[in-house]
């Protein structure tokens, strides 16, 4: 039997998204987005300005563009690009030195021929590309010196063949005769498949059979003649750039090196054969580019070509971040590239912040209305209203404390709801919530609830119960533009998702009705409230407002009608006969007059009103007094940040026969 092999090799897994990876958190996202939403903002313009800020923990685009913009001045102030020149010269150097030194040794050679080559050697040209070439035919005594000499052209052609396949100069170090016709070879076959290629007479058989004699010459291991061809191209621009970024001088040398490449004329045709039709297959490419390097840590050509694929590849990286281009996304991001460039880190907070886009448009949280725009959903209201809910009850219970409740609603009606029994609970049992967690906990524990179960404290549940009438509450806000200038905006919106969230979950029976009231006034769902934008308009039109509140509580004539209103500013604007408004600053009498006449039809009704009066305006506090003491209503002055708390806890007083707690609702 063979043995078993304990041993194993783990490493990051690459099939696609992590299958183990955590599920993304939306509640700091949905929160940010629906924050800046009720600020003014699109859906989706604050959807990017998340994405860009990240979150509390983690990066976010803008903090890696930032990255990426540094890994790219620090390449371009850590290199030059005379690497290739510069070890060309050493060799030539050592080649000389041990020349002279062979001939101060040979004793046998005639004077006259020694002092011919020195003087050879003596008058080399200045230029290290034109030394090179004209000692191309120098019939070298020394055998170092001679061997230092075929390593320029040795080298020359491991860089220009590096410069269009990465990993050429070291995979041809010591190459043999057979190892540079295997690449001569390979550029023939190349330059034939392309050309093919560009007349579109090749095959798929073609590139598998190209692939199947020299694949290994592509690390990059492309599964088609196009990938073949980006690969290529990308690294011939870059290439193309390198000499580009290099001064005129540097340019002519290389380009006059390159001609003693390997020592042959034909590698050279076949690389501007191939150099001229990847310019043909990809025009696109950036061919004429160049940058400016700054540091002193010289560059081979090959690795030079490889510092501006990088640099490319960081521009690319740099638009993909911007999310500037139409229909751009966050799963454009090439997060190979980023890996490459920023290390894991940062395509694990690029891969982060998409599934976040990608939840939060293809997840039900945003949605697109009649209009095309994008919306935040049912959902994500139901979602934030919970949250706007949960704070607001954690103010109440802050400012008013905690009551005892034991005998919370004994003598009400049945809300659905049940909760866990505390000492002192007289509500009957919900005995199916009961039973149920009994059978759950047993079933936990190892046990057969077919075969008996005992009870335990800590699986009742009591139901709920609640003195109360059913309401039809009106919550009016006031949207002039001085809410917006004086940063009452967002904390209104928040109050009205509040209160809607409440009604719609723990008080179903209610209706409520959300009341805007600028120049005009509206009936809005709490998805259009929440996405008004704030508007440069004069006036506050309480009367219209007034008018609506009538008209929706004669529609449900059986509630008890509860009006909240939520104002900054004094009556200045009504409704004319016609349906126009009429504004008029300081607040006109007739306005003062027809708004006070629709309030007290709303008294003779039973409406139990609240005016929340926000800033510090006299003249408005004076008017808002006598308006509540006309219908015998309530004044609440809180902060802007109280607001939610003052509105939530003003239903509570107005719904219930007795005191409530925050723990009945919530």
């Amino acid at each position: 039997m063979a043995a078993y092999n304990r041993s194993a090799r783990y490493g990051r897994y690459a099939g696609g998204p992590d299958p183990l990876a955590p599920p993304v958190d939306l509640a700091e996202a949905l929160d940010a987005v629906a924050e800046d939403v009720m600020a003014g903002y699109s859906p989706r313009h604050a959807l990017q300005e998340f994405l860009r800020r990240g979150g509390r923990n983690r990066e976010g685009l803008d903090d890696l563009a930032r990255r990426v913009r540094e890994r790219r001045s620090e390449l371009l102030g850590r290199h030059r690009l005379d690497g290739t020149l510069n070890e060309v010269q050493k060799l030539l150097e050592t080649a000389v030195l041990e020349e002279r030194k062979q001939l101060a040794r040979d004793a046998m050679m005639d004077n006259a021929d020694r002092a011919f080559r020195e003087m050879q050697l003596q008058n080399l040209p200045a230029s290290t590309a034109a030394a090179v070439n004209e000692l191309a035919s120098y019939d070298w005594q020394s055998s170092a010196a001679r061997e230092a000499y075929e390593k320029i052209k040795d080298l020359l052609g491991r860089e220009v063949l590096d410069q269009r396949f990465a990993g050429m100069k070291q995979a041809l170090e010591n190459a043999t005769e057979e190892d540079r016709a295997a690449v001569a070879e390979m550029l023939r076959d190349l330059n034939e498949l392309l050309d093919k290629h560009r007349r579109g007479e090749d095959t798929d058989a073609d590139f598998q059979d190209f692939m199947a004699r020299h694949g290994d010459y592509f690390p990059e291991n492309p599964r088609s003649v196009e990938e073949l061809i980006d690969a290529l191209a990308k690294r011939a621009a870059a290439a193309q750039r390198l000499l580009q970024s290099m001064s005129a001088e540097q340019r002519e040398e290389l380009m006059r090196l390159s001609a003693q490449a390997f020592g042959s004329p034909e590698l050279m045709a076949q690389l501007d054969q191939l150099d001229s039709s990847l310019r043909s297959l990809r025009p696109g490419e950036d061919w004429t580019g160049s940058e400016r390097f700054e540091g002193q840590e010289g560059l081979g050509l090959g690795d030079g070509t490889g510092v501006l694929q990088d640099i490319a590849e960081l521009d690319e990286l740099g638009e993909q971040l911007s999310q500037s281009y139409n229909g751009s996304r966050l799963d454009d991001l090439d997060l190979d590239a980023l890996a490459r460039q920023l290390g894991q880190d940062a395509a694990v907070s690029a891969r982060t912040l998409a599934g976040i886009e990608r939840a939060m448009q293809d997840g039900g949280y945003l949605r697109r209305g009649a209009d095309g725009d994008l919306r935040l959903s049912p959902q994500a209201m139901r979602r934030l209203g919970k949250s706007l809910l949960r704070d607001t009850a954690r103010q109440l219970s802050g400012r008013q404390g905690r009551r005892e409740t034991r005998t919370a609603g004994a003598a009400g009606e049945q809300t659905g709801s049940s909760r866990q029994w505390e000492f002192g609970d007289a509500e009957p049992w919900d005995v199916t919530r009961t039973m149920t967690n009994a059978i759950r906990r047993t079933v936990a524990d190892g046990g057969d609830p077919g075969r008996g179960f005992r009870l335990g404290v800590g699986d009742i549940e009591v139901t709920e119960t609640e003195a109360r009438t059913q309401a039809a509450v009106v919550l009016l806000v006031d949207v002039s533009f001085s809410m917006a200038a004086e940063g009452r905006w967002v904390p209104m919106k928040r109050t009205a998702l509040a209160l809607h969230h409440l009604v719609s979950t723990r008080f179903r029976g209610d209706r409520l009705q959300l009341v805007t009231f600028g120049l005009y006034a509206q009936s809005m769902d709490i998805g259009e409230l929440t996405a008004l934008p704030a508007l440069r308009e004069q006036g506050t039109n309480l009367h219209h407002g007034l008018l609506l509140a009538g008209r929706f509580f004669r529609r449900h004539p059986s509630m008890q009608p509860v009006l909240l209103v939520v104002t900054d500013g004094e009556p200045t604007a009504h409704l004319l006969a016609d349906g126009e408004s009429w504004f008029c600053w300081p607040p006109d009498p007739e306005t003062i007059r027809v708004t006070v006449a629709e309030l007290d039809r709303l008294a003779r009704a039973g409406t139990q009103a609240t005016f929340f009066r926000l800033g510090s305006d006299p003249s408005l506090e004076r008017f808002v007094q006598r308006l509540a003491r006309r219908i015998d209503g309530r004044v609440s002055a809180p902060e802007v940040g109280d607001l939610g708390a003052a509105v939530v806890g003003e239903y509570l007083r107005a719904h219930f026969r007795r005191p409530y707690d925050t723990d009945d609702w919530m």
